[in-house]
């Protein structure tokens, strides 16, 4: 069964017919028993591939959620946590490409991106922006499967490769415990939004970081730019880091454009 743009309806019924009467040791579903081992999010705006693909995803336990374009995926986003993103190239409205770059600007989640587009520079610019992998339309369905379950396995193996606790002039933070210890041994209390903004800033240092992306990064919801939120919770994370309000030198404040986190020691 290949999946491509354009199906008709009967053809949809048809490729359920096909689809039902796979076997169901196609591929290995998972090494684990739990019903939904992974959450996945389809933004397609072909309504039969997005149905099928759902359907298709069911029985290697990857529980998949459909949307048509990037406003259906970020109110899901905010609404669901998922383990990946399979994101078609050509939506109506904001684009693939444009929705890659503000998924990869405001989280890690892994992203396999789609086309019905055989270009190399669609392919080369969407790795670029931070998709994890690239897949042409008409596919195979096993292999999209397949390749899910690769970048999946990638990502757990770097995450439990990366390291517990983040050292930053004075400070720990312990990334589990959600802990920030100062100096003296002190336990500061962060907030969940301080932990994650915190986050934000330790994972891209030393560049600077807009109000509306720190905003998506630590509330994981797209607010308008010039909400000024970040600032209040910016100012409480900066009493917490002991961080002069009137010359900040952890979280500097770059006028007209946001924030850069410049700790000098990292690591």
């Amino acid at each position: 069964m290949i999946f491509n743009s354009g199906q008709t309806t009967a053809a949809h019924a048809g490729d359920r017919r096909t689809m039902q009467a796979l076997p169901e040791n196609t591929l290995d579903a998972t090494s684990t028993d739990q019903r939904w081992s992974v959450r996945a999010l389809i933004v397609d705006d072909d309504v039969a591939i997005r149905e099928l693909l759902c359907d298709y995803l069911t029985r290697f336990n990857i529980n998949a959620r459909g949307v048509t374009d990037g406003s259906q995926m970020r109110q899901a986003l905010t609404d669901e946590t998922f383990d990946v993103v399979v994101l078609d190239l050509m939506l109506p409205g904001e684009d693939g490409l444009s929705l890659c770059r503000w998924l990869r600007s405001t989280s890690d989640i892994p992203i396999l991106m789609l086309t019905a587009r055989c270009e190399p520079t669609d392919r080369i610019i969407g790795l670029e922006l931070g998709a994890d992998d690239y897949m042409a339309k008409p596919f195979e369905p096993r292999e999209l499967v397949a390749r899910i379950q690769t970048i999946l396995r990638r990502v757990r193996d770097e995450r439990s490769d990366q390291r517990t606790t983040i050292r930053f002039d004075a400070w720990r933070l312990n990334s589990v415990l959600r802990q920030l210890t100062a100096a003296d041994g002190l336990v500061v209390p962060l907030s969940n939004a301080e932990f994650r903004l915190l986050r934000v800033f330790l994972e891209r240092p030393h560049r600077v970081l807009s109000r509306e992306q720190l905003l998506d990064a630590a509330r994981g919801r797209s607010i308008e730019a010039f909400d000024r939120s970040i600032d209040l919770l910016v100012s409480r994370l900066r009493q917490k880091l002991g961080d002069d309000p009137k010359n900040p030198q952890l979280i500097k404040t770059v006028r007209g454009e946001g924030y850069l986190f410049d700790a000098r020691e990292l690591g």
